[in-house]
Order: C-alpha cells, then sequence, then structure tokens
C-alpha cells in the first residue's frame, strides 16, 4: 500500500503571513528525505481522560507512511488502544515536519518482513537490528496522514507547505 500525495497548498494560519502564492512550496520529496533520515518521531497521544501525552519513538518511513512500534502496556499504546489520533513530529523546529492523523494496527506478515530491514539498516549503529518476529512482539502501527505540515524556519512564511489527505480509514 502506498499513500497517494495530494497537491501542496498553503497551511490556513491566520495572522501568520503565510504567502499566497505557488512559489516556495515545499516538494514532498523534501518531507520524505527528512522524514526517512529522522533517528526519533515525537509522537503525540491522548490519555483516556483528555491529557496529551508525547513521547520519542523509533520508525520507519516505507512507502510513504511512518510506521512504529510501542508496548501494548506503554501509556502510548493504552492511549491508541482507546483512541487511534496522533500527532507526529520530528525533533527539528528549523526543518519541521508534522502529522496529524491515526494510527492503524498492522498484523500483516508480509508487511513485518519489509520493515525489519529497513529498521535494521536504520537502527544498526544503536545496536537494534530486529527481525520480523522481533517486530511483531509489540503492536505496530501504520500513521494515515489527514493533514501533513512543512516548512523552514529560516523562510517560514514563503514555505509553510500543506498536504490535506482523504480521510484514511
Amino acid at each position: 500500500m502506498t499513500l497517494i500525495i495530494p497537491d501542496a497548498t498553503r497551511p490556513k494560519m491566520q495572522n501568520y503571513g503565510i504567502a499566497t502564492e505557488e512559489t516556495g512550496l515545499l516538494a514532498w520529496d523534501w518531507v520524505r528525505k527528512r522524514l526517512e533520515k529522522a533517528q526519533n518521531y515525537w509522537v503525540a497521544t491522548t490519555r483516556p481522560d483528555g491529557r496529551p501525552h508525547v513521547a520519542p519513538v523509533w520508525g520507519i518511513l516505507l512507502d510513504d507512511y511512518v510506521y512504529f512500534s510501542t508496548g501494548a502496556r506503554s501509556r502510548k499504546g493504552r492511549n491508541l488502544q482507546a483512541n487511534p489520533a496522533v500527532a507526529l513530529h520530528l525533533e527539528s523546529g528549523i526543518e519541521c515536519v508534522i502529522i496529524e492523523g491515526t494510527v492503524q494496527a498492522i498484523s500483516d506478515k508480509a508487511l513485518y518482513e519489509r520493515i525489519a530491514p529497513i529498521y535494521s539498516q536504520k537502527y544498526k549503529p544503536h545496536g537494534y537490528e530486529p527481525t520480523a518476529a522481533d517486530l511483531a512482539q509489540n503492536p505496530m502501527y501504520r500513521v494515515a496522514p489527514h493533514t501533513v505540515l512543512a516548512w523552514l524556519e529560516t523562510d517560514f512564511p514563503n514555505t509553510a507547505t500543506r498536504w490535506q489527505f482523504p480521510q484514511n480509514s
């Protein structure tokens, strides 16, 4: 399954001086490169009582979707079982990428087989080389984006870009 990328537009941010012309919009490939290179992804979930919870996770990009795992009994895991809505962003506020969407639990063995070598290659320098069987030990999630926002802080009003995805089920 590959994500179909909609056209880039400007975000609606009143009083921020966002450019109105298309010149300066970031390309999806710019977003993709940052998602691929990121070591940590910050995932924001909501506790059952409505309070927010934010924590870093390791993950990968495959077919333009971010995949990550977490323990079923972790705070993130329990939050996602109750409410699949997430916001995910990278560590940098200079090269900003924010994904708002929902997570979908995956259990497809063939997908684990595709994900494991990417995880291993990415995190081997950190001593983590999981197999597909290793990854299957904890819930794994695909982030289905509803909105992606990206910009360069050094040229924020001119590079602010938004991709609006159809609601993923």
